[in-house]
């Protein structure tokens, strides 16, 4: 069988991995990791679990796909259960949103906020599935590696007006302030700034309407050991633990890879899954490369980087939901000091997981785990995280124990965080950006990371730089992009 070698055990690698294997090639996955999932990976402090990944799931019929590829059920491997609400909304004046559940469900929420915004809901619904049917079911896996593809999809785009951002597309529609930083962060899922945001990202809404929110019991780690155990099944070799130094290109082709420790593997077809900017700043030498690859290096604007502060406590907070999103006073401001003044600002706003408001799993008796995640500058922004990280996790804490969860500071019993610069060395990210190039309407399509590597024959490329985009949706659907690009065995 001819060889095919994949280049990072994310997600997206995952994905191309069990579809490679499908069409007949021997598969063999390398990660520098010492497990697979990429980002996914699990902490263990103390009798606590934590996960470091995704941990809001929707469209999981992507994942069930790839176990029908071989006549298998993914309830034999794992639970996912839906969630209700998806997220619950805490604005600073008190207030709370609880989002998900049925429409009627939603509706009597935003009643409390403005009755006249919940026409404007359903107005904002149907628009976005508009968006969801192009941007999601048609083009979301559609490879465009060429131009005249963009220029044929062009007429879409704009009829969709997705020049707008994000945020001015939920403005257009709901008046609720409140209500309007509620629809609009789900940029920030995948690395965006809602203020510049393309509003084609805007098609989440209808997705997570019609697909739900999910959690696997055991988390995104016991998804990740149900994969392992499909790969193996399958055939497919995993080597972990291996650094790739260069992809070996010949006559225009790729050949093969040099790991770290100089051992050269060669292949028929190579697939990255690392983030695309470092694959063609660090693995591919200058000259095999085309202008418009390096042209994407040299001007390409980064997502945020992430502060993630894992916690376990002594004590359950029973009122805090599975997903909560705790807003600060400032939004517009706030996010325009992380994105484009590249400022750590004094005051933030948090996502926070609670897994074990779903799986008790997660923590010892009586007791809960969590991780508070914050949106800050990535490494373009000068920050000394060695200083600044510990100054943060106080003034997270402190504001968690201030309002939503009292007496937390002396419940904690075991902590620690990551920063922009443990992305960029554990991760091989550039800058440290939490969600690789950022989804502007400039690097999206075939504005972004080709699936077929510029220049180079043989060479595909998935994960979150590459179009679609981030977030698991996304790279799971530029596995099927590169499906569509690679002939049977």
């Amino acid at each position: 069988m001819p060889k095919a070698i994949i280049i990072g055990a994310g997600f997206g690698g995952i994905a191309a991995s069990l579809r490679l294997r499908k069409k007949g090639y021997d598969v063999e996955i390398i990660d520098r990791c010492l497990s697979i999932g990429g980002r996914a990976q699990v902490y263990e402090s103390k009798g606590f679990k934590f996960d470091a990944g995704p941990t809001v799931l929707t469209a999981t019929f992507l994942f069930d796909e790839l176990f029908r590829l071989f006549g298998k059920q993914i309830d034999d491997y794992i639970t996912i259960k839906p969630l209700n609400p998806w997220y619950q909304f805490i604005f600073p004046d008190g207030r709370k949103f609880n989002y998900g559940g049925s429409i009627e469900d939603t509706l009597s929420e935003i009643e409390k906020f403005n009755p006249t915004d919940k026409v404007n809901y359903l107005n904002l619904l149907n628009e976005s599935e508009k968006i969801y049917k192009v941007a999601f079911e048609d083009l979301s896996t559609e490879p465009f590696h060429s131009f005249k593809k963009m220029a044929s999809v062009s007429h879409h785009l704009i009829s969709l007006k997705s020049y707008r951002s994000v945020w001015s597309f939920i403005s257009s529609h709901l008046k609720d302030p409140y209500l309007r930083q509620a629809f609009s962060i789900q940029p920030l899922l995948v690395g965006g700034n809602p203020f510049d945001t393309t509003s084609i990202y805007s098609l989440i809404h209808y997705l997570e309407r019609k697909w739900g929110v999910h959690f696997a019991l055991g988390g995104t780690g016991a998804l990740l050991k149900a994969f392992e155990k499909l790969m193996l099944e399958e055939g497919i070799k995993i080597t972990l633990n291996t650094s790739v130094q260069e992809i070996i290109i010949q006559n225009g082709m790729a050949k093969g890879i040099k790991t770290k420790d100089n051992i050269i593997m060669n292949a028929d077809i190579i697939i990255s899954n690392t983030d695309a900017a470092f694959l063609y700043k660090n693995l591919i030498k200058k000259k095999y490369q085309s202008i418009s690859a390096k042209a994407k290096v040299k001007f390409a604007r980064y997502s945020m980087g992430l502060f993630v502060l894992y916690f376990g406590t002594s004590k359950k907070f029973n009122h805090i939901e599975h997903h909560t999103i705790w807003f600060g006073k400032r939004y517009k401001d706030l996010l325009s000091d992380i994105f484009n003044h590249k400022i750590l600002a004094e005051d933030f706003s948090l996502y926070l997981h609670r897994p074990t408001a779903t799986d008790p799993s997660f923590a010892p008796d009586n007791c809960d785990s969590f991780y508070v995640l914050a949106p800050v500058p990535n490494l373009q922004a000068s920050i000394n995280w060695d200083k600044e990280g510990p100054k943060l996790r106080s003034r997270i804490i402190k504001a968690l124990d201030e309002t939503i969860m009292p007496g937390l500071a002396r419940s904690i019993k075991v902590d620690f965080y990551k920063t922009p610069v443990d992305f960029h060395h554990d991760y091989c990210s550039v800058y440290g950006a939490g969600f690789s190039i950022a989804p502007l309407l400039s690097q999206s399509a075939w504005f972004r990371f080709h699936n077929k590597a510029e220049g180079i024959a043989n060479l595909y490329l998935v994960g979150a730089g590459t179009h679609p985009g981030a977030g698991l949706p996304g790279v799971l659907c530029s596995a099927k992009v590169v499906d569509n690009l690679i002939n049977p065995a």
